[in-house]
């Protein structure tokens, strides 16, 4: 191979790139932490049953997108393309159902094979929340806030939507999806394929379709609005007074859904028109029978995954890193105590550049290609006098401290 380059789907985060998903990242495990959000880091991969029990076997997920491979051991073994199904196998895994209820925060990369483009990628980053073990609204209604929070730290909240949905619970939900089946079974010879399977396996996911004719045919398809109970009325009336108490804004999808037969009650989705055809920054719902389909207790749950990629797409240019300090010895003499009194200054808290070679001329040169704030100047001279030269790098001003007290004079370059 004559040129070396990353997988297509794939790239090296450094420089912007990379302060921008870190900045993503911490802003939202602060938020999370604030709603005591614990965090759990799950293995990135799992057996592949884990998703596909979870995602459906004719899930485009699972059918098309998951880089599932065979290890050493003969084990099928799954890359995780989301993080709900990793954080659903822990609680049953490791035998947490007693202590639930539980609440956590997750971030790190995930893997689905399909055509990259902006703000989809085959290597991509997600942070996400789940709450387990509430079956009520005021789990719906502090996890959705929870993103809002979010997104309003990062200062994006003003070009993000909030749509929200209902699917009602298990018995409205079948309802529906009786009603789906009998209209659609009505055009079958006329769905497209994928249509066709998810007809007989899951027919809520042919109103996700992209399909041209199937559009056309959904267009006339039944609502699911039309088929709640009063128990399910109530309970998205529920999380809509609570939005609107924290002042929440969202709009009623009603077309907003999820084709899996776990998902219940609570859909929503946070959209925006800036970023292109990807417009789903978060998304999320309840999942009271996830739990239950990997073989564990029934367990109500509800939780959201963002796109680290596409919200940092939205936040732009990440503000700069700290500007460092320069300490640079003048002659051999001072090379020693150079890296003694750098260490001294980071283990103060001070971002700190020691160059490793090079004249006065060309360390000087190194500090104003990092953007140092100032230069700490150490030479023979200095060191027997115990002190330290400070040139302040914007103005050129030299300043002659105590080495004792040096780190208080540094301080105004924090």
């Amino acid at each position: 191979m004559s040129t070396l380059k990353p997988v297509r789907g794939t790239h090296d985060l450094m420089d912007e790139d990379i302060l921008g998903h870190r900045r993503v990242e911490e802003v939202a495990l602060e938020i999370a932490a604030r709603h005591g959000f614990a965090e759990i880091s799950t293995p990135i991969f799992e057996f592949t049953e884990v998703f596909a029990r979870t995602l459906g076997e004719t899930s485009d997920v699972v059918s098309k997108e998951m880089y599932t491979f065979t290890d050493k051991g003969g084990d099928t073994i799954t890359l995780r393309p989301e993080n709900t199904a990793g954080v659903a196998r822990a609680l049953i895994s490791n035998g947490l159902t007693h202590q639930l209820p539980l609440k956590y925060f997750y971030r790190g990369p995930m893997f689905r094979y399909e055509r990259p483009q902006k703000g989809r990628l085959r290597q991509f980053h997600q942070v996400g929340v789940e709450t387990l073990g509430v079956p009520g609204p005021q789990a719906d209604i502090e996890v959705i806030a929870t993103g809002a929070l979010i997104l309003e730290a990062l200062g994006i909240a003003d070009r993000v939507t909030l749509e929200i949905n209902t699917l009602g619970d298990m018995e409205s939900r079948q309802e529906y999806r009786d009603a789906l089946v009998n209209y659609f079974s009505r055009y079958e010879s006329s769905l497209s394929k994928d249509s066709q399977i998810r007809l007989q396996h899951n027919p809520l996911r042919i109103l996700d379709s992209k399909d041209k004719g199937d559009i056309a045919i959904i267009a006339d398809a039944p609502l699911i609005n039309d088929h709640f109970n009063a128990e399910s009325k109530e309970f998205f009336e529920a999380v809509r007074k609570g939005l609107n108490l924290l002042e929440v804004k969202h709009v009623h999808n009603p077309y907003l859904v999820r084709g899996l037969d776990y998902y219940c009650h609570t859909a929503f989705e946070f959209i925006t028109s800036a970023i292109g055809a990807q417009g789903a920054v978060i998304a999320g719902g309840r999942y009271d029978g996830l739990i239950e389909q990997l073989g564990g207790a029934p367990t109500p749950g509800i939780g959201w995954a963002a796109g680290v990629e596409r919200l940092a797409m939205l936040v732009g240019a990440p503000p700069e890193p700290p500007r460092p300090l320069a300490v640079i010895p003048v002659g051999t003499e001072a090379s020693e105590p150079a890296l003694a009194l750098a260490h001294r200054l980071r283990r103060a808290g001070f971002t700190v550049d020691l160059g490793y070679s090079g004249n006065l001329t060309k360390r000087l040169k190194r500090a104003n290609k990092l953007k140092a704030r100032a230069a700490v100047l150490l030479g023979e001279d200095e060191l027997s006098r115990q002190v330290a030269t400070v040139r302040d790098m914007e103005t050129g001003e030299q300043t002659e401290v105590e080495l004792a007290s040096l780190e208080n004079h540094l301080s105004r370059y924090r």
